[in-house]
C-alpha cells in the first residue's frame, strides 16, 4: 500500500482539479450538450449523434463523446455536471493509465513524473473540465500507447489489437486527428518487439485490422442507412460521413480548404513558432523545449526499455507537433491536449534516465540545463500573467539547475523538491487558474481569461482568429449559445405535438433555446450555417405539414464555401412570415400562415 500511495495522492489530487466547480461552466460547449441532451430523450438521437432528438442533422464529428455524455445525462439528468463529470473522469483515468505505460518502461518515478506532468498540464486542465471530444480521444490514444508497450514487450497480437481497437474507438471522437500516432505505435513495434520480422508485419496487420473494424462500424452503419432514415451528416455537403472524416475534418484541415468553412477558424501561421506563439504557447508550451531536451538526452543516457519508450512518445510528440504546426486549415489551441501525453512521458523518462547518470558530467549538464530552459520559458508564459510569480520560478529554476550541475555532490533530498516544484509551479499555477475560471464557448482557452499571451522561447504571436468571432444569431452567434428569456422560454414549451418547438440558423443558436426550454430546435444548416441541411424546399415542406411551430431570427456569418440553403430559408421566412420580438429575438410562428 505504501508503496501506490504516490499513485494514489497524484489520481485524488487530479480528481480534485478536475472536478473542483465544475458546474461552473454551466453547459460548457452548448453544442455538445444539446447532443448529450437529445442522447438522453432519444436513442435514435443517441446512436448518430443528432443535436436534437427529432434527429434533423448530426453533430460535425463521430459521436462516441456524445454517446459516453448522453448515457450520463439519461441517468442523471441533463444538467452540467452529468454532462461535464465524464470528462473530468476520463482526465483521471488518463493521468493513472499514462503513469501505467511509463512505469513498465522507466519505473515509478517516471511514471509519476509523467502523469504530474499531464495532470498539471493546463490545457489538458481545460479539456478535461470540458465537453468536447479531445477528453475521449486522449483517454483512447493513452490507452493504445499502454497496449503497445505490453505488446511490444511481449510480441502479443493481443496487445497490439487492443492498441489498434483503441485508436480505432478514438476515430469515433475526433476522426482522423486519432491516427496521428499510429506512425510511432507501428514503427515502435516493428523495431522493438522480439520476435521475426514476418510475424512482427502479420500482428500489425491484425492491429490495423482491429483499427479498422473498431473505428467503421459507425461509418458503415451510418453510409447504410437511407437518408430518410437518419439525420443528416452534419459538417458534409453530401450527407456522407466519409466525405465529413476525410473532407471537413480529414484533409481539409492540412489544406486548408474546409468546405463549409465560414473562416475565422483560428488558422494562424503555419511554422514550428505556432505551438510556442501568444495563441498557444499557455496551452502547451511550459514543457514543450524541456520535453525535447529530455528526448534527446534522455536517449543517450537511457536503458533499451526507456529508449522504446522514448521512441513511442517521442514518435508521438513529433508527427502530432509537426502536424498542429504546419496544417494551414482550421486549429484551436485547445488541439494541443493530443500533445500532454507524450510530453509528460518524455520528460519522466529523459529525467529518471539522466538523474541515474547525474554522477557523468554529460548527463549533470543536460538535467542542469533541461531545468534552465524549463525556468526561462515558464518565466516567459508567466510575465503578463504574474510578475512576482514569474521571478520565483525563474529563481528557483536557476538554482535546482546548479543543483543539478552540481549533482554529484550536492543532496538529492533537496535538489530533487526544487527542481521538482520549478518545474511544475509555472503550469500548476495556471492550470490552478484555469480551474477556477468558468469556460463556455466553442473555442476555450486555457487560463484565468482566454486572452492573448507571450508565447515563451519564441515570441511570435501567429496571425490568425483566437476564437473571438461572433455572429449573431438573436443572443447567441456562430461561436457562441444564447440564452433565453423566461418569455421565450415558455413560448417554445408550450409547443407540443410539433416535432420541433422552433428552427435557427446554427448549432449553436439553435442548441441555446434547446438547452434552455427544453423543447427541440431544428440547426439549420448545421454548426455553420452552411450545410445544405435542409434545403428550401424541403424547409417548406415541414411548414406546411406543421413541424415546426417558430422560426427564430438573427444574422449569419457569411459562407465562403458550402451552401447557402440556411441564408435562403431566413430570406424566405423574413418574406413570408411576420416577426414579432420576445425576449430580444425575432420570433416567426411558421403556423400562422402567410402573412405577407
Amino acid at each position: 500500500m505504501r508503496a501506490r500511495l504516490p499513485l494514489l495522492l497524484l489520481s485524488a489530487g487530479t480528481a480534485v482539479l478536475y472536478l473542483w466547480r465544475l458546474g461552473d461552466s454551466g453547459w460548457a460547449n452548448a453544442y455538445y450538450s444539446a447532443a448529450a441532451q437529445a442522447g438522453a430523450e432519444s436513442w435514435h438521437a443517441w446512436f448518430f449523434g443528432a443535436t436534437d432528438p427529432a434527429g434533423a442533422i448530426t453533430v460535425d464529428k463521430a459521436p462516441a463523446a456524445t454517446w459516453v455524455m448522453g448515457l450520463s445525462a439519461r441517468l442523471f439528468g441533463v444538467n452540467a455536471w452529468s454532462i461535464l463529470a465524464p470528462q473530468a473522469l476520463m482526465g483521471v483515468a488518463s493521468v493513472w493509465l499514462l503513469h501505467a505505460a511509463v512505469r513498465r518502461a522507466a519505473g515509478e518515478a517516471a511514471g509519476l513524473i509523467a502523469g504530474a506532468v499531464l495532470a498539471l498540464t493546463p490545457v489538458a486542465v481545460l479539456m478535461f473540465r470540458f465537453n468536447n471530444p479531445d477528453a475521449l480521444m486522449v483517454l483512447l490514444l493513452v490507452a493504445g500507447a499502454y497496449g503497445t508497450v505490453r505488446a511490444t514487450e511481449e510480441a502479443s497480437a493481443r496487445w497490439l489489437a487492443l492498441a489498434g481497437a483503441a485508436v480505432g474507438f478514438a476515430f469515433l471522437a475526433k476522426m482522423l486527428q486519432a491516427f496521428l500516432v499510429l506512425p510511432a505505435f507501428g514503427s515502435v513495434y516493428l523495431a522493438f518487439a522480439p520476435a521475426t520480422w514476418w510475424r512482427k508485419v502479420r500482428h500489425l496487420a491484425a492491429a490495423l485490422g482491429a483499427v479498422v473494424v473498431a473505428g467503421g462500424w459507425w461509418v458503415l452503419a451510418v453510409e447504410l442507412t437511407p437518408a430518410g432514415s437518419r439525420p443528416y451528416v452534419g459538417g458534409s455537403q453530401g450527407d456522407s460521413v466519409l466525405e465529413l472524416a476525410l473532407g471537413y475534418n480529414g484533409l481539409g484541415r492540412l489544406t486548408g480548404e474546409e468546405i463549409g468553412s465560414v473562416g475565422g477558424g483560428g488558422r494562424g501561421s503555419s511554422g514550428w513558432a505556432r505551438l510556442l506563439g501568444a495563441e498557444m504557447g499557455g496551452q502547451i508550451a511550459w514543457l514543450l523545449p524541456t520535453s525535447l531536451v529530455l528526448l534527446a538526452a534522455g536517449w543517450w543516457a537511457g536503458r533499451a526499455t526507456e529508449r522504446i519508450g522514448l521512441a513511442l512518445w517521442g514518435g508521438w510528440l513529433a508527427v502530432t507537433a509537426a502536424v498542429f504546426s504546419f496544417m494551414n486549415g482550421i486549429i484551436h489551441a485547445y488541439y494541443t491536449v493530443a500533445l500532454a501525453p507524450a510530453i509528460g512521458a518524455v520528460t519522466g523518462i529523459g529525467a529518471v534516465a539522466l538523474w541515474r547518470r547525474r554522477r557523468e558530467p554529460v548527463a549533470a549538464a543536460a538535467l542542469s540545463g533541461a531545468l534552465a530552459v524549463t525556468a526561462l520559458q515558464c518565466y516567459l508564459l508567466l510575465l503578463d500573467w504574474s510578475a512576482p510569480l514569474a521571478a520565483v520560478v525563474l529563481v528557483l529554476g536557476l538554482v535546482g539547475a546548479v543543483g543539478l550541475f552540481l549533482a554529484a555532490a550536492a543532496p538529492a533530498a533537496a535538489v530533487v523538491p526544487v527542481a521538482v516544484v520549478a518545474a511544475l509551479l509555472g503550469p500548476g499555477a495556471y492550470s490552478v487558474a484555469t480551474a477556477a475560471t468558468p469556460h463556455s464557448g466553442a473555442i476555450p482557452s486555457a487560463g484565468p481569461a482566454p486572452a492573448n499571451r507571450s508565447g515563451g522561447l519564441v515570441l511570435v504571436g501567429p496571425g490568425g482568429a483566437t476564437g473571438n468571432v461572433r455572429g449573431g444569431g438573436g443572443m447567441g452567434g456562430l461561436l457562441s449559445a444564447p440564452t433565453p428569456g423566461d418569455e421565450l422560454v415558455a413560448l417554445l414549451r408550450d409547443s407540443e405535438g410539433r416535432t420541433w418547438a422552433a428552427a435557427a440558423v446554427g448549432s449553436n443558436n439553435a442548441a441555446g433555446y434547446q438547452l434552455g426550454s427544453g423543447a427541440p430546435v431544428m440547426a439549420v444548416g448545421g454548426f455553420n450555417g452552411t450545410d445544405p441541411a435542409p434545403t428550401l424546399e424541403e424547409f417548406q415542406e415541414l411548414v406546411r405539414s406543421g413541424r415546426i411551430h417558430y422560426f427564430l431570427g438573427g444574422a449569419m456569418m457569411p459562407a465562403e464555401t458550402g451552401s447557402d440553403a440556411a441564408e435562403r430559408i431566413a430570406d424566405w421566412v423574413a418574406e413570408t412570415f411576420t416577426a414579432t420580438t420576445v425576449d430580444g429575438v425575432d420570433v416567426y410562428d411558421l403556423t400562422a400562415g402567410a402573412q405577407r
